[in-house]
């Protein structure tokens, strides 16, 4: 993720804009995407302020926000452990056990690579 305009860009940018410029103007002017003006006036309307908004989602709201202390106490009970065995472990199955590379499909202990 990048990281966002600094402050004094962000003022010289709006006060272009209160002086009757247009967004794509001032976009050209500052050498912005007009995206970036759009989205810095509309932050200045609702929020007053024009401090970046925090990026990412914040923690807490993935996918595995429901099992992270689960996933927490695999591994700090496992030490190094691996995706595929954190896998396993959560669906209740065997780990695959790796083939070797002169060890023929049908000769794999699980029938599988």
């Amino acid at each position: 993720m990048g990281k966002p305009h600094p402050m004094e860009l962000r003022t010289r940018v709006v006060a272009y804009v209160d002086e009757g410029h247009g967004h794509r103007e001032a976009a050209r002017h500052f050498r912005v995407s007009p995206k970036f003006v759009n989205d810095l006036v509309k932050l200045r309307r609702e929020t007053g302020l024009l401090t970046p908004k925090r990026q990412g989602n914040g923690g807490g709201y993935g996918k595995l926000a429901g099992v992270t202390d689960w996933l927490k106490a695999r591994v700090t009970k496992k030490g190094e452990i691996t995706l595929n065995e954190l896998v396993c472990l959560f669906h209740g199955i065997r780990p695959l056990i790796p083939a070797t590379s002169d060890q023929p499909f049908h000769d794999h202990p699980t029938g599988r690579r």
